[in-house]
Parts: C-alpha cells; sequence; structure tokens
C-alpha cells in the first residue's frame, strides 16, 4: 500500500539508493533512483515527484549542487522539496557547502542515516511542501 508520495533518489551509491527504497516504501512512499545527475533531471521533467534527496558528490564533487540549481531555475521543478545527503562530515569539506539562501536546499542529512531520522524528515519536507501550495490556491 502507498501513501501516494512519490520520492526520487539520486545517487550514485548503489547500497544507500537501495536502503533508502526499502527504508521508504516500508512507509508507503513510492521511490525512484537515479545513479546520475543526468539520469535525475531526465525523471524529473517525465514524472511528478513529491521529493528530491540528493547527494552532494556524484561524478563530480558539487554534482548535487549542480541539480538543485537546475531544478530551482526550471518553473516545473522549483517547488519539489529537496533533501540534499552526504557523507562529508569534516569541517575542512564542509566549508566548499553553500550556505543560506543560495543553497537551494530544504533540508541536509549526514550519512548514514537512521532510517527513522530519514522517514520523519522526508514527511516534514513534503508536509512543509505542502501547507505553501495550500496558501498559493
Amino acid at each position: 500500500m502507498t501513501n501516494g508520495k512519490r520520492i526520487l533518489v539520486i545517487d550514485d551509491d548503489s547500497d544507500f539508493s537501495d536502503y533508502v527504497h526499502i527504508v521508504l516504501s516500508s512507509h508507503g512512499y513510492e521511490v525512484r533512483q537515479a545513479a546520475s545527475a543526468d539520469e535525475g533531471m531526465r525523471i524529473l521533467k517525465q514524472e511528478p515527484i513529491d521529493l528530491v534527496i540528493l547527494d552532494v558528490m556524484m561524478s563530480y564533487v558539487l554534482d548535487g549542487w549542480s541539480v538543485s540549481r537546475q531544478m530551482r531555475h526550471d518553473p516545473r521543478l522549483c517547488r519539489i522539496p529537496i533533501l540534499m545527503v552526504s557523507a562529508i562530515v569534516s569541517a575542512e569539506e564542509d566549508s566548499l557547502f553553500p550556505k543560506g539562501p543560495e543553497s537551494k536546499i530544504d533540508g541536509f542529512m549526514s550519512k548514514p542515516i537512521e532510517p527513522n531520522a530519514l522517514v520523519r524528515r522526508v514527511a516534514e519536507l513534503i508536509a512543509a511542501s505542502e501547507c505553501g501550495e495550500e496558501e498559493e490556491k
């Protein structure tokens, strides 16, 4: 049984993508997976998606940031919440990440991600985006 919400995981780490798929599908989400930024953008332009879980580093260092910028500049994709994930935890590497409004993301989680924390954060971001849609109507 699904809850009708579609999540797209864009990450070149198939183990992580599979983990997210198992966790979220067991909570009723329909989960799609993309192994690259290009594949993720193709899916986003072809299918309705309620939330994107996006890895920072894929084929190049800030690949995820590139996807988030593309999404925010596309009128069809700009309202989809983005949960950025990364295994980067050092202070030196953290300085690479854009901060504030220029970051163009809605949430961030460090890998590894505890299952209940992931489910909770996904639900929060989807609920927040739905509230925004209701206010615009």
